[in-house]
Order: C-alpha cells, then sequence, then structure tokens
C-alpha cells in the first residue's frame, strides 16, 4: 500500500516536472493563455494520478492529453472493463469539461 502511494507521488512529480519544462508549447498548440496550458497541465496530472491509484486502469498503457478542459484518452487498455474505467475516472476529475475516450481494447491478448 505504501509502495503505491510513493509510486503515485512519483509518477505524478515526474509528470509535473516535464508539463513544466515543456510548458514554452503553449503558443505553438494554439492555446489562448500560458495559464490555459498550465490548466490542462494540471488536469492531465490528476487525472493520470487517479489512473496511478485505480487496480483496474494502468496508467503506462493510456495516454492522457488535455486541451482547454476537454481530456483525451489514447492507448491500448486489455478489456472493455479498463477502458470504461479510464473514461469514468477522467470525467469525475474536477476541471474536466468533456472526456474523448479513443483507447481501443485488445483482442486475445
Amino acid at each position: 500500500m505504501l509502495n503505491k502511494s510513493i509510486l503515485t507521488v512519483a509518477f505524478a512529480t515526474a509528470l509535473t516536472a516535464t508539463l513544466v519544462t515543456t510548458s514554452g508549447c503553449a503558443v505553438s498548440r494554439n492555446q489562448e493563455t500560458v495559464g490555459a496550458y498550465i490548466d490542462d497541465a494540471a488536469l492531465t496530472t490528476r487525472v493520470k494520478s487517479k489512473f496511478a491509484a485505480d487496480t483496474t486502469v494502468s496508467a503506462m498503457s493510456i495516454s492522457v492529453e488535455t486541451l482547454k478542459g476537454t481530456v483525451q484518452l489514447s492507448g491500448f487498455a486489455k478489456s472493455q472493463e479498463e477502458r470504461a474505467m479510464a473514461e469514468k475516472l477522467a470525467r469525475e476529475t474536477s476541471g474536466v469539461v468533456a472526456v474523448r475516450n479513443d483507447i481501443i481494447v485488445r483482442q486475445g491478448s
């Protein structure tokens, strides 16, 4: 249990560090302001942290991108249950305006 908490914090910290170092990309992504980019980065981090804390969802197999509060999920899930849970966790995250679920369920894996 303690290892899961440490993993979640480490993952969120690494993701935040990555997002902070790439914050200069906001203008090239055509976002309105740097503040909007930081808000989107925070949403992405919160969603990924929920994935890391959940036993159903593989945070390493599902990508999360956020633009103007809309979260896009992509990657591969092992089951329809994992795909649905990822969407549910994203939708339940405070600040998320909409979720686009482009996760593909692997058949026969």
